[in-house]
């Protein structure tokens, strides 16, 4: 039967990789409004791809006002059999800095194994293994299974509890697999048991009722942006630790990071010291991180001498998992306004919160997906937490408690940059991750 499967697997893949790159072609930026049509699009010829996989119940659901539309695909299971759930997105993020691209971002291109293109790996290679495994059985999966394909999970699913609440009914399953996480490394399978949560907050700070000169009034007259950068630099403390009270911490899964990998994937210039302290992999899955994600000041080419009247600035969070997506969002707030310098007049303006995510990795359904996984890459599975944040997960886990979450990778792994400039898919991972996910159905089957 599995070599069966395996020789499934590879007839199918050439049409699921050329339907892949026709995916990255779409550029679906879920951030953009003006890209709304191409996120449209991405969701028609996702769902013209189930349906020609023989899903008989195939539907585009967009009934939330200002939402964008996902794509829900059924195959109902044969009389005793469970439910399995296959989720991925096909919104992505926007391109970013064009000329770091070495090819453009949506116009796929093959180089040295790697598949390169925006949403190549961040996850429309998600929406391509779900594919790979149902065509490998004809359409006729062992059990059934429902396919949600959402889009807006790069903008934080801002509309999910709404979409829980209309269509919890069409998504009940006995298992759910996210095919939205990394390999940690190139060949070994992982499976990701601790997501952190994010939240963020606007704060604005006012010193003056306009802008005034900096020589006659500078030094004894505060400026916006001054005090600003004072208030941001307190959210960490001098070896870089977060320093906002009442946030909570987790245990990660056993150390799998080296220093050194870890500064070869993130970039880090020579000289540039790590943050925080204890190991890497306690500092990225277990801990919570601090970001200055934007400023809003007077451009450099537009300065002049004045102090600056206003001043604001986004601060995202990252939440531990077991801590509270909300309290964590609260806790950033109260430090905001405590902490804010020399009396200026503060406004915190908090944003959405994405739960965050923490399983106990036993069961008939884990035993499963080790064995699956183990015979497609012929390595042992390894267990990893993320620092990045899926908020669909935490609310899916609260609403459908029975269900077992399985998060796994379709090809991604250290070097993929998701979010960033030259954004790639292991190609030799993904034909693994297609293999994997089409034995999984079988051995989820009663």
């Amino acid at each position: 039967m599995h070599h069966d499967l395996r020789q499934a697997v590879r007839r199918v893949l050439p049409a699921v990789r050329a339907d892949l790159e026709a995916l990255v072609r779409i550029p679906s930026v879920s951030a953009d409004p003006d890209s709304f049509d191409e996120v449209r699009r991405s969701a028609e010829m996702t769902a013209r791809l189930f349906r020609n996989t023989g899903s008989p119940q195939v539907e585009i659901l967009d009934d939330i006002e200002g939402g964008r539309p996902a794509v829900l695909a059924r195959y109902a299971a044969p009389p005793g059999q469970p439910t399995a759930l296959l989720y991925a997105h096909h919104d992505v993020q926007p391109a970013g800095d064009l000329a770091g691209w070495s090819s453009p971002p949506f116009q796929p291109t093959e180089r040295d194994g790697r598949l390169y293109g925006r949403g190549t790996a961040d996850d429309k290679a998600g929406i391509a293994a779900h594919l790979a495994a149902l065509r490998a059985y004809s359409g006729r999966p062992p059990i059934g299974v429902t396919v949600l394909v959402e889009g807006e999970e790069e903008v934080g699913s801002p509309n999910l509890s709404t979409f829980l609440d209309r269509h919890q009914d069409k998504l009940n399953a006995d298992v759910i697999v996210l095919a939205d996480a990394d390999n940690l490394i190139t060949g070994t399978p992982c499976l990701t048991t601790g997501l952190r949560g994010i939240t963020s907050c606007v704060v604005e700070l006012r010193a003056l009722q306009r802008g005034v000169h900096s020589g006659i009034y500078g030094g004894a007259a505060p400026d916006a942006l001054t005090a600003l950068c004072r208030l941001l630099a307190t959210l960490h403390d001098e070896q870089g630790n977060v320093a906002i009270e009442g946030l909570g911490t987790a245990t990660a899964p056993a150390d799998s990071l080296s220093e050194t990998g870890f500064r070869a994937e993130a970039g880090l210039l020579d000289g540039v010291h790590l943050l925080g302290r204890g190991s890497i992999s306690e500092r990225l899955w277990a801990r919570p991180s601090a970001t200055v994600l934007a400023i809003d000041a007077t451009p450099v080419d537009a300065a002049s001498n004045t102090l600056t009247a206003t001043a604001r600035a986004k601060v995202g969070l990252r939440v531990a998992p077991g801590d509270d997506a909300v309290l964590a969002r609260r806790a950033l707030a109260r430090h905001l306004r405590h902490h804010t310098p020399w009396g200026l007049h503060v406004t915190v303006t908090e944003g959405e919160s994405g739960q965050p995510f923490l399983v106990d990795a036993q069961g008939p359904a884990f035993d499963a997906a080790r064995k699956a996984y183990r015979q497609a890459y012929d390595k042992d599975v390894l267990d990893i937490g993320s620092g990045a944040s899926i908020p669909f997960i935490a609310a899916f886990a609260h609403a459908y408690p029975d269900a077992a979450i399985l998060i796994a990778s379709a090809g991604a792994d250290g070097d993929s940059r998701a979010h960033s400039e030259n954004e790639s898919l292991h190609l030799a991972d993904f034909e693994r991750a297609c293999l994997a996910e089409t034995l999984l159905l079988t051995e989820l089957r009663q």
